[in-house]
């Protein structure tokens, strides 16, 4: 089953006085590539994530948002008498150096770096947070999952619409062939015939049977597309095969589009028809879209 690169998930648990939430964003990337956005704090989280992450998501860029607000309690803060008390002496002294009359206000220390502790900063450690975190985590990534998997099947839908498309084109290919070489050999008796008719009969050169035949045999070794179809067909189920694969399949099938590129541009240049050439540019549109859908395959 194909798996979109692109999807969204998220998840909210509250445990214990903290609300935890999650945010797993993808989009397509031909490699792996991780980012996290969340507080200071909780960096030390990230490895944990990134493994769990890595686990599901094989390709793609990964955004990962981690929220974590804790209810504030009284005993979450606690003032540092030492560092108020020094901030006091101080100001004190350059109060009574300038003379100043306006006296000091308590709560304008308050905001000062240091005065005011936060307990709750320092409780919470990376053994502690990660058993809350993880489920929350998990539940995200199934979300995630799961929209992957949606779009991944349409996408497959998509892309068998136009494989099958490319293959009946290729099939009038096929059936077209044969004719390109007998209308040569018709164009050529023809353009023979003329050219004889118009001979001195008398004196000039001389044209044999054989010498049409060889021409035309050169011709139908140079215009033979016998090889390309065989493989071109062997791409296209080469490709349906990768479609009910269970594991991430994009980058094969990327090769195989490649290939089928090839392989049509090469049929386009050696079949001198104008009908092959019409199948052709078809099969190209066709392919080319399916190569846009498959940047996205993971």
């Amino acid at each position: 089953m194909l798996l979109s690169m692109t999807g969204h998930g998220e998840a909210h648990s509250r445990v214990e006085g903290r609300a935890i939430a999650v945010d797993v964003r993808t989009v397509n990337n031909k490699y792996f590539k991780f980012s996290m956005r969340a507080g200071d704090r909780y960096l030390a989280l990230e490895p944990l994530i990134e493994s769990a992450v890595r686990q599901q998501v094989r390709r793609g860029t990964v955004q990962v948002e981690l929220r974590i607000a804790r209810e504030s309690t009284q005993d979450d803060y606690r003032l540092n008498e030492t560092v108020l008390a020094s901030y006091r002496s101080q100001l004190e002294s350059i109060e009574r150096h300038l003379r100043l009359t306006e006296p000091i206000r308590l709560e304008s220390l308050l905001a000062l770096p240091g005065v005011v502790e936060e307990l709750s900063a320092t409780r919470a450690s990376e053994d502690s947070l990660w058993p809350e975190v993880e489920p929350v985590l998990r539940q995200a990534l199934d979300n995630l999952d799961r929209m992957r998997r949606e779009e991944g099947r349409a996408m497959a839908a998509d892309l068998r619409s136009n494989r099958e498309l490319v293959a009946q084109a290729l099939g009038r290919i096929e059936e077209r062939a044969p004719l390109v070489v007998a209308a040569y050999r018709t164009k050529m008796l023809e353009r023979v015939n003329s050219w004889v008719q118009g001979l001195d009969t008398a004196g000039g050169p001389t044209l044999t049977p054989a010498d049409v035949v060889r021409e035309v045999g050169v011709f139908t070794d140079r215009s033979d597309i016998s090889e390309e179809i065989v493989r071109l067909r062997s791409h296209l189920s080469q490709f349906d095969s990768l479609l009910h694969q269970a594991e991430p399949t994009g980058r094969k099938l990327d090769f195989l589009i490649q290939e089928m590129f090839r392989e049509v541009n090469t049929i386009g240049s050696k079949a001198n028809d104008v009908a092959v050439a019409r199948e052709v540019i078809e099969i190209k549109t066709l392919v080319e879209r399916m190569r846009e859908m498959i940047q996205n395959v993971e």
